[in-house]
């Protein structure tokens, strides 16, 4: 486990995944401050709840799950944020997120800018900013976090953004995270040029102050790219799959595990390809991982996935047990 603990701040949903067989606690963001935390940073979750049987057990959860609630408000009169989930063939999930909830009307407070102020890092997303109250309460969080790597992780949900959420957003980020069907839909709206996955990354990190652009691919990995010009494919790892439910949240979580520490562009994205890949045999987002289950990971052979297209950005990874 790493020796130097950051604080990580993550903004916005904290919801109940309603599956066809159970319902589990979820929301992006509180799954990436989850596993954030499961890496032992301290994973500080900023939202709201309603005050309501569903968001009383949220709490209880958040509560055995170990992470701080100093950062979640309770909701007097809007309910506790829900997401109907059903899955295709392939176990890829859809999705029904329930409007006005209570994280639609998360509060600015002293302590929440007392926190923003000494963030290492912080995560963001479009979905809490489909509210006025939440949208301008993460863009005074952002502009009192001056010192945190911002990473924009944009989860574009139907009915749930805008261009101008997604363009102002891009503005205040430093690392942009989005799979390759977010990818090729922000293309779309921005008008962006040529064809190819890399392309449309060189163009995000020159039109904003972004460090960073990753595109995750499922099993097939992600591919990375650098305002400094660095690009590079780490392939994915072929796994039985339980469902995806929060395997994207925990590659941003051992991704930004690694670049806080330093670690180049590769070696991020490989642990957070490894971290993803263990969630995803497991079910649901908030299953555990240790130590342990990653070295066991590393340490077994599991077959690459290269994306077809991306081949000749593919490197020779060094593989890491995540110490």
């Amino acid at each position: 486990m790493p020796e130097s603990r950051q604080t990580v701040l993550a903004f916005g949903e904290v919801l109940w995944d309603i599956l066809p067989t159970k319902t589990i606690l979820g929301g992006a963001p509180f799954n990436f401050a989850y596993r954030v935390n499961s890496l032992g940073d301290r994973g500080l979750m900023v939202s709201r709840l309603g005050r309501d049987e569903l968001g009383q057990k949220a709490f209880d959860k958040v509560v055995e799950l170990g992470l701080d609630t100093t950062y979640l408000q309770w909701d007097d009169q809007q309910p506790t944020g829900t997401v109907p989930i059903t899955f295709d063939k392939n176990m890829k999930p859809s999705f029904v997120i329930t409007p006005d909830v209570a994280y639609d009307y998360i509060e600015l407070t002293d302590p929440l800018l007392q926190a923003a102020s000494g963030a290492d890092c912080l995560c963001f997303g479009t979905l809490a900013q489909r509210n006025s109250t939440s949208r301008k309460t993460l863009a005074a969080v952002i502009e009192h976090a001056p010192k945190s790597l911002k990473i924009l992780d944009i989860n574009l949900r139907k009915d749930c953004y805008n261009q101008e959420s997604v363009t102002s957003s891009l503005k205040k980020s430093d690392i942009l995270k989005l799979n390759d069907e977010e990818l090729a839909e922000l293309a779309e709206m921005l008008s962006l040029s040529g064809s190819t996955m890399p392309d449309y990354c060189r163009q995000l990190l020159g039109k904003w102050a972004l460090a960073y652009c990753l595109v995750t691919l499922g099993d097939k990995g992600v591919f990375a790219a650098s305002k400094e010009g660095e690009e590079v494919h780490v392939p994915g790892y072929k796994v039985r799959l339980a469902d995806a439910l929060g395997s994207g949240d925990a590659f941003t979580a051992g991704f930004i595990n690694k670049l806080l520490r330093g670690e180049s562009l590769a070696r991020a994205c490989e642990f957070g390809n490894i971290l993803g890949a263990i969630v995803a045999t497991q079910a649901g987002a908030t299953a555990g991982v240790n130590s342990e289950d990653i070295s066991e990971f590393v340490n077994q052979t599991t077959q690459r996935v290269v994306h077809p297209d991306l081949a000749e950005f593919t490197l020779e990874q060094e593989r890491t047990d995540g110490s």
